[in-house]
């Protein structure tokens, strides 16, 4: 890894990263996932920042959300202009400290973004996958990052960090493997999705689906459902966001016009804003893949796969000691479920520490700069790791 650098005034990064792949489960041993099927092989593309210590105590796990990737820190190359999509909290000094801790972020399988998922290649059809790719589990994607850490060497993890779909995937973790896991930040999620969480994901494949060009799933030497795609994107960003946060940014600002149209073109900013989003996204993202994400978040229950239907028998199992936060203006994943998981584990005398946010942007204010989320992450680790030292 180089130097550390400077983009930014008064923001240092851990420098150069690298994308690494880590590949597994190579017949006849391939990975049996949760639906029967077995699969292999497998690649996970991960990268790592800091200096893994002697005794390798001091390695952290962050586990990202549906459309995010491994690069969760730094830059690829001096020119680029846009760091990894957590820099604001991963680096030197910085809420997760990369002069104190070793961090591994991998992407998850079913991804886009370098991982084995339906728009890899089949190594027996020299073909993308599409629909043959099986459909994966949060468990599935714990037991390939498990593979992994296995790789590297770590038998204990300092913690495992993750905001919404990695939130879960934290929770998951601690119930599969809580002798690895020495404490938990899940950020923003929750054990199990609500119709409205599942409702707006199934309008959001639907919109998928309805595009002509999804071709059922086989668009890969072809048009691809854009259209469908951004439409998703949209809905989902929707949900990201918060009545204030979207009072606040668009109101009903017009987009660079004095009065209405009288047609269907992009009046309002927020309209403006919504097909902007949508855009990008088709630029970055594989439509199947979305799919494969939002249902395995919708399949999430942690109590019913762990507890046979009760959240306090799940986390009985567990052993860490838990940093959960919410944020006051999620409506996604509402503070009152944050609480509803702190009280199980609560029952089960649990370490925990608990900690809403008052934040006015939504869902995603756990990716965006925040002082005291940053102090308060950086508190918790210090006392698990001065602890884990003595």
């Amino acid at each position: 890894m180089s130097e550390y650098i400077e983009h930014d005034k008064d923001k240092i990064s851990v420098g150069i990263v690298e994308k690494k792949l880590f590949t597994f489960a190579e017949s006849p041993d391939e990975m049996v996932l949760e639906s029967g099927a077995r699969f292999g092989p497998v690649s996970l593309a991960y990268e790592t920042c800091g200096t893994l210590n002697e005794d390798r105590s001091n390695a952290i796990l962050i586990l990202h959300a549906l459309s995010g990737d491994s690069h969760v820190a730094g830059y690829y190359t001096p020119e680029d202009e846009k760091p990894g999509w957590w820099d604001n909290m991963v680096g030197p000094g910085k809420g997760i400290d990369t002069d104190k801790y070793f961090v591994v972020c991998s992407n998850i399988i079913g991804s886009c973004m370098g991982s084995s998922g339906p728009c890899t290649i089949n190594p027996r059809t020299v073909l993308p996958y599409g629909l043959d790719f099986p459909v994966v589990t949060i468990g599935d994607m714990i037991e390939a990052q498990k593979a992994l850490i296995d790789h590297l060497g770590i038998t204990k993890l300092l913690a495992v960090v993750g905001g919404s779909i990695g939130g879960m995937q934290v929770l998951e973790w601690c119930a599969r493997y809580p002798e690895m896991v020495s404490a938990a930040i899940p950020l923003a999620t929750t054990t199990k999705h609500s119709a409205l969480a599942i409702a707006f994901n199934e309008v959001a494949r639907q919109s998928i689906m309805a595009d002509p060009n999804w071709n059922n799933g086989e668009y890969y030497y072809g048009p691809k459902p854009d259209m469908g795609l951004a439409v998703a994107r949209m809905i989902g960003h929707i949900t990201y966001l918060s009545d204030e946060s979207m009072r606040l940014k668009f109101g009903r600002r017009l987009q660079d016009k004095s009065d209405f149209s009288f047609n269907f073109d992009a009046d309002f900013q927020v309209e403006s804003y919504l097909r902007y989003q949508g855009k990008k996204f088709v630029e970055r993202f594989d439509a199947n893949s979305f799919l494969y994400i939002t249902k395995a978040a919708d399949y999430y229950d942690l109590g019913k796969q762990h507890g046979a239907g009760s959240e306090v028998k799940a986390f009985s199992k567990m052993a860490a000691a838990f940093l959960v936060v919410s944020f006051t203006s999620d409506w996604l994943y509402p503070t009152y479920q944050s609480r509803a998981m702190v009280k199980a584990m609560k029952k089960n005398g649990l370490d925990v520490s608990f900690c809403e946010i008052q934040a006015e942007w939504g869902h995603d204010a756990f990716l965006l700069p925040n002082e005291r989320l940053t102090s308060v992450i950086r508190g918790f680790l210090e006392r698990v790791f001065n602890k884990s030292q003595k």
